[in-house]
């Protein structure tokens, strides 16, 4: 296993589209929308926007986006689908070339209403100097969107596959072997939590994402729209919903800024 996301780039970038990765997406819109404040438009940064799902989604509802991400070629992926969007969700979206560790660099404390942070702390060993970054950006009653790998529910996907090994480890380690061939970190919901709110972000609401779906074959296709209704509805539900939540392959974080 190699280290750092840009290590398994490649292979994220050709599973775009696959039946994991839009589920992810899709629960991540839904669960989001429902906590962003109710003006509107946001000011949203999307830090490690990648190819800017969510980027487009926000900007497509009316809110200005900067998403924030190092990868060129990722970047160049949303600017191609940015290409295909309306004028006025195009002139909503402005896109940065820079490192997550330089967020204090680029952009003024409490400059953004709505921060996400989407897949990117599992490939830092130490994810508390990005966290006391990202606590800086939102002003009062902002929000911090934080989807993490699920450390309590690690053990979870090799133990459904039958690889006893990786099992064993997780119920102890952190960190894991992750689908694109990189070493990732997993974060424990508590820890996180009381991290948060040691930077003045109270945690108001935390979700599981792909309890049912995790351990679908890397290349797995999208269903048929009856189906992936009907599979989101129950992805949706259980990701709202003990105990399963707590076994997703990952938490999603909304917290707020007092």
């Amino acid at each position: 296993m190699e280290t750092g996301f840009a290590a398994g780039e490649g292979r994220w970038r050709a599973r775009l589209g696959t039946l994991r990765q839009v589920v992810r997406q899709e629960l991540v819109t839904r669960q989001l929308t429902a906590h962003l404040p109710g003006r509107a438009p946001l000011r949203v940064l999307d830090v490690g926007c990648g190819q800017g799902t969510q980027t487009l989604r926000l900007a497509r509802r009316g809110h200005e986006v900067t998403g924030l991400d190092s990868s060129p070629a990722l970047l160049a992926d949303l600017g191609r689908a940015l290409a295909g969007e309306p004028e006025e969700a195009r002139r909503r979206v402005r896109t940065v070339q820079g490192d997550v560790r330089d967020l204090a660099s680029l952009f003024e404390p409490g400059s953004f209403d709505v921060v996400l942070c989407h897949g990117v702390l599992m490939y830092f060993a130490d994810p508390e100097p990005v966290l006391d970054d990202l606590a800086r950006l939102p002003g009062p009653g902002g929000v911090v969107s934080l989807l993490v790998r699920n450390g309590d529910g690690l053990a979870m996907r090799p133990g459904l596959t039958g690889d006893w090994a990786a099992a064993w480890r997780a119920f102890e380690e952190p960190s894991y072997g992750n689908r694109i061939g990189v070493t990732a970190r997993a974060d424990r919901l508590d820890v996180l939590t009381a991290s948060l709110a040691g930077r003045g972000l109270d945690v108001a609401a935390w979700y599981g994402v792909r309890v049912f779906t995790d351990t679908a074959p890397d290349e797995a296709e999208v269903p048929g729209e009856a189906e992936l209704a009907a599979l989101l509805a129950c992805e949706e539900r259980a990701g709202a919903t003990d105990p399963y939540r707590r076994v997703a392959a990952l938490t999603h974080v909304l917290a707020v800024r007092a």
